[in-house]
């Protein structure tokens, strides 16, 4: 039963895993992105400094920076961004795609503090016709008393729009019953909400507001966007310091691109020639399985969102020559069983099966190799890494599954019996 059964469910899981990966990767400009050194955008280290409340940079605070810049960037809406650990109180910040460094510059230094106080009427009346001194920190801000109410408390943020279609900030709080209590005893009273001690809203409390509330302003809609991005991001631990801040242009990254691929293409044009050549129908039925194994290389980027870079394509393309070895193992040993006077199908089973164990350890060693340098790596290093490992396990995916599946379908029906085409 199984006989009959596993040549077509061989066929099938092949068909289906060519299907998933042509579909992972329609349309590819879309699906597979592209790092820093291929699409441009800016590359940016951050030196973290000392405080009074933190004397000493420590790998805690280093983490704790690192989660809050990657929070803050995600907003920006960049492609993948890469944040890197330089020493022990450095960070390096690659954001591919970003076309406007000094909005990421000024958003990896500052915080948007967010604070609430109950506001005095006459202080009120005054920030309403005087601009300059609702803006002042020592103005408005100062005479409105203790700050009541914190950003750092608030559970969320998000930019939206009010009843008259101009953009708004809503948020909901941590404490329900916190901000209840203090609009409950204020009822009446002008509740104003500053950021970076600025006056951006004030309003009379009407009623107990529990958990959702907004904050209106004279804001633009990328105001809006931006405040919510840093109050969800929440602080900065430390003070940071941009010690670098660099450029890579899109045609820079362009023509690079454009230049790997074309290394890429001829390499493999000329590895699937060789194979044809020297071993001719088990080369032929290799390079099919080649093709799938780039299809599945491809799709592994593009379903978990992985970034495309120079060494990473590197990567790609050595692994590209370890799964050309895997079968230049594999058909020798077959030529060796057809030489020594074995029927086709006895090769074929023997050669595979004699040739796996080092057809595995070859490819095991650069797994490991790959993996440590992955764990210990950082920035591209970690993007060749990446390539060369997933690259080399679906090189011995391909090797020992595919190639061999369709060697036995060709050798199984007797559809090419002549030994030479074999290469032997």
């Amino acid at each position: 039963m199984w006989n009959r059964l596993k040549t077509p469910l061989k066929a099938l899981l092949v068909i289906a895993i060519v299907a998933l990966c042509v579909w992972s990767i329609t349309p590819i400009n879309q699906k597979v992105k592209l790092g820093l050194d291929l699409q441009g955008g800016a590359r940016v280290l951050l030196q973290l400094q000392t405080s009074p409340d933190v004397p000493k940079i420590t790998s805690e605070i280093q983490s704790q920076v690192e989660q809050v810049v990657q929070n803050r960037v995600n907003g920006l809406g960049v492609s993948e961004p890469i944040i890197s650990r330089v020493g022990t109180d450095r960070l390096l910040v690659e954001l591919a795609g970003l076309k406007n460094s000094d909005e990421a510059e000024r958003l990896l230094k500052e915080a948007a503090v967010l604070e609430m106080k109950i506001m005095p009427e006459k202080v009120q009346q005054r920030a309403a016709v005087d601009k300059k001194y609702a803006d002042d920190p020592n103005g408005a801000y100062k005479d409105s008393g203790d700050v009541v109410y914190k950003g750092s408390e608030l559970k969320s943020a998000s930019p939206s729009f009010g009843p008259t279609g101009k953009p708004i900030i809503t948020f909901r709080t941590k404490d329900p019953k916190k901000f209840g209590e203090l609009t409950s005893k204020n009822i009446g009273h002008w509740l104003a909400v500053f950021l970076d001690k600025k006056l951006v809203n004030d309003a009379v409390i009407q009623s107990t507001i529990t958990s959702d509330g907004e904050t209106t302003g004279d804001f633009t809609e990328e105001d809006v966007i931006r405040i919510s991005t840093e109050l969800n991001a929440g602080a900065l631990p430390v003070p940071v310091k941009i010690i670098e801040n660099s450029s890579v242009g899109a045609t820079l990254g362009a023509f690079d691109l454009q230049k790997s691929m074309i290394a890429s293409a001829i390499g493999l044009a000329l590895v699937l020639i060789f194979m044809v050549v020297v071993y001719r129908l088990p080369g032929l039925l290799a390079d099919l399985a080649l093709i799938i194994y780039v299809l599945m290389l491809l799709g592994l980027l593009a379903i978990n969102h992985a970034v495309l870079t120079l060494p990473g394509i590197a990567g790609f393309v050595l692994s590209i020559g370890m799964a050309v070895d895997a079968n230049v193992l594999i058909f020798e040993r077959m030529k060796e069983e057809i030489w020594s006077g074995k029927s086709l199908r006895a090769a074929v089973k023997t050669g595979f099966a004699r040739a796996f164990t080092s057809v595995f350890d070859s490819h095991f060693t650069t797994i490991v190799g790959a993996g440590v340098l992955y764990l210990l790596g950082t920035g591209t290093v970690k993007g060749f890494a990446y390539t060369l490992f997933w690259g080399t396990v679906f090189s011995l995916v391909t090797a020992v599954f595919i190639t061999r599946f369709f060697t036995d379908v060709v050798v199984d029906n007797d559809l090419v019996t002549n030994t030479k085409a074999y290469g032997a």
